[in-house]
Parts: structure tokens; C-alpha cells; sequence
């Protein structure tokens, strides 16, 4: 009895373009639960001005902001892998709309931390990175999870790029309570979005049925493995140092004697050239070594920096810094995200790039509580500048040896 073929033969993979829906609902998703968090720092002084609130009560409310982001992150990383990601992100609009609700109508410090900190941070969490990405690395193949992800992190980018000016000039216009109130309603957008996004785990077409782990058993693997733990480690800096710039640079421009617009030219220029940065790392993390490009991401921001700080201060130097912090900004993440992608593929990709990132928003915590706890002791924001310079070349350091390759697992646990 003769058998084709075809019938023995296993079939010969087809190349195959990026899924463009699923990349593009992905992609605004970003834009939308990155944008107004990202504007934060524009409501700040008329925020104050208005309640007679110092800086450490602004600063508070978007430390517990960065903190509940990346507490919850991992949390919601590991639900949207088991029950969906259309279902996380549904739950992130209501949150996000809640928050900025409760924060434009803020009479005591507590709403403000309740409402634009925890609320926000939570429905951040909900609708972030570590969710996209990992929706992103079920449906496209390995080699084009580097560029899915440059793609998605460049959103965001293009979140802070939009809301900058947006915000702005909402808060001109309406003040800063209705234009809190306004993007709250923009939120309520995000689950019509992200219908495309629909699925776990175990859909999309990549999904890995051969290696079953429990969420305890992929933490203890993860969490005993050298290059992870560098990882989780190095992405902490990256937290402190944009985390601080978003919050407090408008108000820092505004102490340096420059014009108030340019602090809302400098955050749009960050965003747009974020859009570069985060495209090209997506594009670098395909060809060249992750780690060692992560430690060149890490170096290169502690000298922009340095140099910032050690020119005399001007519109010109601004925005030049805007330009070249932008390209830097959150090109970390393509390569971040890619890193724990191939050392444990992608069935816990939102718990365990959730972990990673949860030491992001720790540093984020420590970046924004100090900028307005240094501020009103010292009357300066110079200290938590420096202080990031300096972890800026601990990160390269922590970064140079992880090792970009899968885990070690038993073959015999990859058969079942």
C-alpha cells in the first residue's frame, strides 16, 4: 500500500508577514493607556497652584502610580495569559477612566493618590507593555518578535508624542479638572479597540502546548536563573530615570527661568523620537546581542544626562536633550521584553515580563517620590539627576553578562 509524500513528510514552514490587526489594535492600545500617563507632569503645577499642595503630595500620588503599575503588572500578566487579553484590557479602561475621574475632582491629597496614583497605576498595569507584547509574541514568529515589539513600545511612544501637546492644551482651554475628565472619557475607547487582541495562552500561532508549567513553577524557574534575576535587576534603573523626567521635567524647566511651552515641546520631541528609538531597537535586537545593546542604552543616557546638566541651561539645549533622551527613551524595551521571550518562550510571557517590570515601576517609585522629596528639601532636583547618571553605568554593568539563549529544561518535559 503506497503513502504520499506528502503524508510523511512535515511540511516546509511558509514565511508569512506580520498580523497587521492584531499589531495595529495592539498599537493603540499603547498609544491610548501610555498617553495620559505620560502627560501627568502638565497638571502638576496648576493642580498645586490651585489645592495650595507641595510638590512631595504631586510626587506621592505618581510614585504610588508607578508602584501599583508594576505590582499589578504580573498580575495581570499572568490573567491575561490564562483567561485573555481583551478581558485585562477591559478591565484597564474602566480603571483608567475611574482614576482620572476621581483625580479631576480631588478635594484632599488622598483622592489625588487613590484616583490619579493607585487607580491609574493599576489600569496601567491592566493595559501596558507587558500585556501588548506578550499578545503580540503569540501571534507572530521568533524572528519578528524583535520588530512586533519595537512596533508596540514605538505606540507609546507615539501616546506621549500625542498627549503632550494634547494635554496641554486641554488644560488651557478647559483647566486641568475637564481635561482630566476628558481623557478619562477617551479611556472608555480601549476595549472596542482591543477586540483583535481576543485570546491566552494557548491561542495565537505560536502557541506552546509542549512544556506545561505552573505559575509557581515558572516563578522558581525564572527566579533561579542568573541572567533573569540581571535582568529584573538592570530594568530598574530604567524605571528611575524616565519615570523622574516625565513627572518633574516640566516643573524643572519651568525653575531653570525657560519658557513653560518649552517644557511641552521637549516631552512632545521625547515621544516622537521615542518612535525612532523604539523602531530601531526593535530592528537592532533582530541582528545584534540584546544584552550588550542594553548596556550601550544604559551608558549612552548617563552622558546625555552629564551633559545636560553640565551645559548652561537654554531652549536650545532642551530641546537637543529631548531629541537625543527621546532615542534612548523606552528602547530598552523591544530587547527587555525579547530577552525573557527566549529564555522561556512565551506561555507565562506576561507573568514573567511582568516580574521584570515590576522592578521598573520600583524604580519608577523611588525616581518620582525622590524629585519632589529632594526638591523641597534642597531646593533642587540636581541630587536624583545624578543619582540616575550613576545607576545608568551600574545598569551597563549588570547588563554585559546576561546570557541571550533559552533555559535548560529536561527533554523529557518537553515530549508530554
Amino acid at each position: 500500500m503506497s503513502v504520499s509524500s506528502s503524508a510523511v513528510l512535515p511540511r516546509r514552514a511558509e514565511p508569512r508577514g506580520l498580523p497587521w490587526l492584531i499589531i495595529t489594535a495592539g498599537a493603540l492600545v499603547a498609544l491610548l493607556t501610555f498617553g495620559p500617563r505620560s502627560a501627568m507632569g502638565f497638571f502638576q503645577l496648576p493642580m498645586l497652584g490651585e489645592l495650595g499642595w507641595d510638590r512631595t503630595t504631586f510626587g506621592l500620588a505618581m510614585a504610588l502610580q508607578n508602584l501599583a503599575w508594576g505590582v499589578s503588572q504580573p498580575i495581570f500578566g499572568a490573567v491575561a495569559d490564562r483567561f485573555g487579553t481583551w478581558r485585562v484590557l477591559l478591565l484597564s479602561s474602566l480603571l483608567y477612566a475611574a482614576g482620572l475621574l476621581i483625580m479631576a475632582f480631588a478635594t484632599a491629597p488622598i483622592w489625588l493618590h487613590v484616583g490619579g496614583g493607585i487607580l491609574v497605576g493599576l489600569a496601567v498595569g491592566a493595559g501596558s507593555f507587558g500585556i501588548i507584547l506578550s499578545a503580540f509574541a503569540r501571534n507572530v514568529t521568533p524572528q519578528q518578535r524583535s520588530m512586533a515589539f519595537g512596533i508596540g513600545t514605538a505606540a507609546g511612544s507615539a501616546g506621549m508624542f500625542l498627549f503632550a501637546p494634547l494635554s496641554q492644551g486641554l488644560i488651557s482651554a478647559l483647566g486641568w479638572s475637564d481635561s482630566l475628565v476628558v481623557l478619562g472619557a477617551l479611556m472608555l475607547l480601549i476595549p472596542v479597540i482591543a477586540i483583535p487582541l481576543r485570546g491566552n495562552a494557548n491561542s495565537g500561532s505560536q502557541s506552546e502546548a509542549a512544556y506545561k508549567q505552573s505559575i509557581g513553577e515558572a516563578l522558581k524557574e525564572a527566579l533561579g536563573h542568573k541572567s533573569y534575576v540581571l535582568l529584573v535587576l538592570g530594568f530598574f534603573v530604567c524605571g528611575y530615570q524616565v519615570a523622574f523626567i516625565t513627572a518633574h521635567f516640566p516643573a524643572y524647566i519651568g525653575d531653570l527661568g525657560i519658557d513653560a511651552r518649552y517644557a511641552v515641546i521637549a516631552l512632545a520631541l521625547i515621544g516622537f523620537f521615542n518612535i525612532i528609538g523604539s523602531l530601531s531597537s526593535g530592528i537592532i535586537g533582530q541582528h545584534y546581542s540584546k544584552p550588550k545593546f542594553l548596556a550601550f542604552i544604559y551608558i549612552a543616557r548617563s552622558i546625555v544626562v552629564s551633559g545636560f546638566l553640565l551645559v548652561p541651561a537654554s531652549p536650545t539645549t532642551v530641546v537637543l536633550f529631548a531629541v537625543l533622551m527621546g532615542l534612548l527613551w523606552l528602547s530598552t524595551v523591544p530587547p527587555t521584553n525579547g530577552l525573557v521571550a527566549i529564555m522561556f518562550g512565551t506561555r507565562h510571557l506576561g507573568l514573567l515580563g511582568g516580574v521584570v517590570f515590576l522592578s521598573h515601576q520600583i524604580g519608577s517609585f523611588l525616581g518620582v517620590w525622590l524629585g519632589g522629596y529632594l526638591y523641597d528639601h534642597f531646593g533642587s532636583y540636581d541630587p536624583v539627576w545624578w543619582i540616575g547618571v550613576a545607576l545608568g553605568l551600574v545598569a551597563a554593568l549588570v547588563h554585559w553578562p546576561i546570557e541571550e539563549k533559552p533555559v535548560a529544561r529536561p527533554q523529557v518535559a518537553a515530549i508530554a
